[in-house]
């Protein structure tokens, strides 16, 4: 049995694999959005968001369509309701934070170029995560086919994303050098895809050894494992997101790191709530009530904020004491 000292030290040095990886990763999916002319929009809303997105919708779908008991199957369910909450608060909450900490002067100015674009994607969201919330209060016999429902809403929302044609609207200056290729100004559009798959391996092994660690580390604590595993797991297996929004932050690319962000909530709200409608009874019990009620304030204040271009960094961050409200009901409905 692993020692306290070295989980932790095993779950820092995970987080700095990642971290890493995901540097590498958006290096990488930059140079694939420019030599196929996606453009900024698009590249964060769907190439970066479905790649790093990809992990746990494995996740939710081997646990639904391959769990052989009901706890197994609802570890998928929750997945599909923990995703949403951790990237409608902490994700966004980080958003708000480094623009604080970096204190850069352009920030709230691109704040508000995003908000009309921002606003759409959370009122699509919203539209969704209602329905998904609604079907899980209620048993009928088509359930399960509304299911294909959500995969054509994501469907929908790709193919505006893909004919937003914003390659003309670009932020920053020059991409850096190709991490494979630092000598080639250039770089063949093959390698960036070779950088961007191998990056994406790295981060879906890192973030199962991380979720691993952190599974062991809650009873290291004194904490049952159902809290640990609603309460924490979710932030760790959204972490490539956080760190995406970290990096491009970091690098003054304030239009990505919310593109990436926008776009990964809306995969999280459709295909796995898909897979979880296709292959389960998808029931809620009372934690994921209060998860997706949780979910659905911090969505509707964060809508209306982008519509009347209040979205400062302040209020950004102020929603991580949504994530605060949401461990308040878990706890108190497990005791």
């Amino acid at each position: 049995m692993q020692s306290l000292p070295v989980v932790i030290g095993l779950l820092l040095a995970n987080a700095v694999a990642i971290y890493l990886a995901c540097e590498v990763f958006v290096n990488g999916v930059e140079w694939v959005g420019r030599k196929y002319a996606f453009g900024e929009k698009a590249t964060g809303t769907i190439l970066a968001a479905a790649g790093t997105a990809l992990p746990e919708s494995v996740v939710t779908f081997v646990a639904v369509v391959f769990g052989v008991s009901a706890a197994q199957k609802q570890i998928g369910v929750g997945a599909a309701l923990g995703g949403p909450l951790v990237l409608g608060t902490i994700a966004y909450a980080v958003v708000g934070a480094m623009l604080l900490l970096l204190g850069k002067r352009g920030a709230p100015a691109a704040l508000r170029d995003q908000d009309g674009h921002l606003a759409r994607d959370q009122l699509w969201f919203l539209v969704i995560f209602l329905g998904k919330i609604g079907l899980g209060l209620v048993a009928f016999a088509i359930k399960p086919w509304l299911g294909l429902l959500f995969l054509a809403a994501y469907g929908a929302y790709f193919w505006k994303e893909m004919r937003g044609g914003d390659a003309d609207d670009e932020e920053g200056e020059a991409l850096e050098p190709l991490k494979l290729a630092p000598g080639l100004a250039d770089p063949p559009a093959w390698l960036a895809v070779v950088q961007t798959l191998a990056a994406l391996v790295v981060i879906f092994i890192c973030s199962k050894l991380f979720v691993g660690q952190l599974d062991t580390l809650g009873p290291r604590l004194g904490m049952k494992p159902q809290l640990t595993a609603l309460l924490f797991s979710p932030i760790a297996t959204e972490l490539p997101e956080i760190l995406n929004a970290v990096i491009w932050l970091r690098q003054g690319k304030t239009r990505l790191a919310l593109c990436n962000i926008s776009g990964a909530m809306m995969i999280q709200a459709t295909v796995p709530s898909a897979l979880g409608i296709l292959f389960t009874p998808w029931l809620f019990d009372g934690t994921l009530i209060a998860a997706g009620a949780v979910t659905a304030v911090a969505v509707a204040i964060l809508l209306i904020a982008f519509r009347l271009k209040r979205a400062g960094p302040g209020l950004l961050a102020s929603m991580a004491g949504l994530y605060l409200v949401f461990g308040a009901l878990v706890v108190g409905l497990h005791l």
